[in-house]
């Protein structure tokens, strides 16, 4: 695997075994500043468990990690907002029965831990008014600013994915997790979607597991391809597209999706 002055976070030799079996195989992985990486794979592949291991929910058995070059421990879900790391889930999880304006500030206080999880409930004014802003910011950023007093529950299911990764982008990170973004939207939500992606790179560095290849292909600098645990191919969209292995494991049966 190369090295990049800029590597964003990387990890090496990554094994993950739960009992006997072996879901992950001396993966490595590589996220730069600026740059989106997908991670695809046919179902099983171990795209959930990278994913969750670089969440901090899955510990793996052995492997590397490092952050901007210094390697360190793994981390512990909670310890991602201090690395500059956001994610979001395949699920939405937003609370329906707040407004929108409040599903994101809970975001911000989440992210920013110690002494802002009181803010939204009056407990200090000056940092009530820090998470609204901040919250209001990543409205905009996500085109759902006008949707900020709207209850959750009433939301259309695309738009509220808008909301849940605005609530992921308030913290500012350096990097975003995305867990299927496209997954459950039309043709409409996806091209937003994918239009998101490519806006946000220039401040903030994308992993994206998913299936809508289209997505993939168009917005992705670099991809890595698991089969059955293993790391099968890596680079370029133009390189995975024409890589025999990935054909065979995978692309081809995949050449009409979305």
């Amino acid at each position: 695997m190369s090295s990049h002055a800029t590597s964003l976070l990387s990890v090496e030799s990554v094994y993950v075994h739960f009992g006997g079996l072996k879901a992950l195989s001396n993966i490595h992985c590589e996220i730069n500043a600026g740059e989106v990486v997908g991670l695809i794979g046919p179902n099983g592949a171990g795209k959930t468990t990278l994913f969750n291991v670089l969440s901090g929910l899955v510990k793996p058995t052995s492997g590397q990690l490092s952050l901007e070059g210094m390697q360190r421990p793994w981390l512990e879900p909670h310890e991602l907002v201090e690395q500059g790391i956001a994610r979001t889930l395949q699920g939405v999880g937003l609370f329906g029965d707040l407004t929108v304006l409040e599903n994101v500030m809970i975001g911000a206080e989440i992210h920013a831990r110690a002494g802002l999880a009181r803010a939204l409930f009056g407990a200090n004014k000056q940092s009530e008014n820090e998470l609204r802003r901040r919250a209001q910011i990543a409205l905009e950023n996500t085109y759902c600013a006008d949707l900020a007093d709207r209850r959750a529950d009433s939301l259309p299911y695309p738009i509220t994915k808008r909301v849940a990764i605005a609530r992921a982008l308030v913290s500012n990170p350096k990097l975003l997790l995305l867990d299927e973004p496209a997954g459950g939207l039309g043709v409409q939500d996806i091209e937003w979607m994918k239009g998101l992606i490519r806006n946000i790179r220039g401040t903030t560095s994308v992993l994206i597991v998913e299936h809508h290849m289209d997505v993939v292909m168009s917005v992705c600098d670099r991809i890595y391809v698991l089969n059955f645990g293993e790391l099968i191919a890596e680079g370029t969209p133009e390189q995975v597209r024409e890589n025999p292995a990935v054909v065979a494991a995978y692309l081809g049966s995949h050449a009409g999706a979305q």
